[in-house]
């Protein structure tokens, strides 16, 4: 039994549901360290995301691929340190780092290792309707899961590069199913990356759990971006869905700040953002 009954103000899965159902617009970003944890906490971010990602901002890789275990449990820890206090409400989410999760019993062990010994209150792993049984079993273990379907970086070499996916009638349709079949297995929260906006809707309005957007759709329940995107302090090109929040900031928190106030309002993502 807990003895913790005073968290009504943190963010909950059921919460991040209550949202979807009201209408009202989830605020993601990610984050990698304690210090950027604590401002994305002070501006009101609903969600923090230890992204893999950090593979190319932080380490300076060309992929995420080489990250690992160790590296997404060090910074999962790190963010989760930012987070922590009676005043903490963000919901924290890790990654699956690529071949972290090839077996069911795999997954668990990695995914446990995330939230017991890293603090984090969800993970994210990419893949469709191939992943359900790992969804499921994570889901038995009272592990929430975020799924992610579309473009899958992890998937960069298989997919030849960066490319919008489910532009196709075929591939449309798999994505949808897909979509449902995680979410039926037991999927909590789902992410679309570079969708086609028609599409990231159409999934959007199937499922009855909350569904994040990154170059998908404003019609998405939530937005996400890469912190150091928003930030414009990603090395290369910053994408075509991001948007330099600093360019009209006085400082990094008010960058922050505007995001989260852009996607509440449903200023971001604008049609320069989303792909048809």
């Amino acid at each position: 039994m807990s003895s913790q009954t005073g968290t009504s103000q943190k963010m909950t899965i059921h919460k991040l549901a209550q949202m979807k159902r009201d209408g009202e617009k989830i605020a993601c970003l990610t984050a990698y360290d304690a210090s950027f944890a604590r401002l994305l906490e002070k501006s009101g971010v609903d969600v923090v995301l230890v992204g893999d990602s950090l593979g190319m901002v932080i380490q300076g890789a060309e992929t995420t691929l080489p990250v690992s275990v160790d590296d997404m449990l060090y910074h999962t820890r790190c963010v989760a340190n930012g987070l922590a206090g009676e005043q903490g409400r963000a919901l924290l989410i890790t990654d699956m780092p690529f071949l972290s999760f090839t077996t069911v019993e795999q997954a668990v062990l990695n995914a446990g290792l995330f939230m017991k010994q890293g603090g984090a209150h969800m993970v994210k792993l990419e893949g469709g309707a191939d992943q359900a049984e790992t969804v499921a079993a994570l889901n038995r273990n009272g592990i929430p899961v975020c799924a992610h379907l579309g473009l899958q970086p992890q998937y960069v070499h298989k997919i030849g590069g960066y490319r919008v996916q489910g532009r196709d009638q075929k591939s449309a349709d798999k994505m949808l199913a897909d979509a449902l079949t995680l979410q039926q297995a037991g999927a909590d929260l789902m992410l679309l990356e570079c969708v086609p906006e028609l599409l990231a809707s159409e999934i959007t309005s199937a499922l009855d759990i909350p569904v994040i957007g990154i170059g998908a759709s404003a019609a998405c329940d939530g937005q996400i971006l890469v912190l150091y995107d928003i930030l414009d302090i990603s090395p290369g090109l910053r994408p075509r869905f991001s948007k330099n929040f600093m360019a009209s900031a006085d400082s990094i928190e008010d960058a922050i700040a505007q995001y989260v106030t852009a996607v509440r309002q449903g200023g971001f993502p604008a049609a320069e953002h989303v792909f048809s």
